[in-house]
């Protein structure tokens, strides 16, 4: 098993788009990368705590890789621009990826590489995502109301934009 962390705008769609994927175990929604310990949303959403929405996931290694995650992560939402996802605006919006291992590291920059060269290929401009190590960062889980909310609310928002293409299956240099 091993873990993971992406923050992609709105951690509604994103959590439901990780946990139906086979391989992944669980999902838990929260907060990261911010300065206030404890945050709870309301705090979030003013921007003063620093925070992105994220989804934390553990997943099976044996069943679903690493790099396929990135693949999601990559093509679930628009990883071009800054703090905002469609009509979510604000920097606990931002793209990002906390990594757990100096592999994820690797294959996460490795990865944003790949599809930055191919977006660019459709007029899309710079990928604007932070990747960073988790080490030292906490993971504060969210109210529970927050918790597989598109499972409570299956109508609910999913809040998210993408740039329409796909991340190129072709591509090597990612290890799986």
């Amino acid at each position: 098993m091993e873990s993971a962390y992406f923050a992609t705008g709105c951690f509604w769609g994103a959590e439901r788009r990780f946990w139906q994927l086979d391989g992944v175990v669980s999902t838990s929604v929260g907060y990261m990368g911010g300065t206030r310990p404890q945050p709870n949303y309301e705090q979030v959403c003013t921007g003063v705590t620093g925070h992105a929405e994220i989804v934390s996931l553990t997943f099976d290694t044996a069943v679903i890789s690493y790099r396929r995650l990135l693949e999601e992560f990559w093509t679930m939402h628009d990883p071009t621009t800054l703090n905002s996802q469609g009509n979510d605006i604000g920097t606990q919006y931002r793209s990002a990826i906390f990594t757990t291992t100096p592999e994820q590291m690797t294959m996460a920059l490795r990865s944003m590489e790949i599809y930055q060269a191919e977006i660019i290929k459709s007029g899309c401009g710079p990928i604007v995502t932070h990747v960073l190590s988790a080490s030292g960062v906490t993971f504060w889980p969210a109210e529970d109301y927050h918790q597989r909310y598109l499972e409570k609310n299956p109508n609910g928002y999913d809040c998210h934009s993408s740039t329409g293409i796909p991340f190129p299956q072709a591509s090597v240099g990612i290890n799986d």
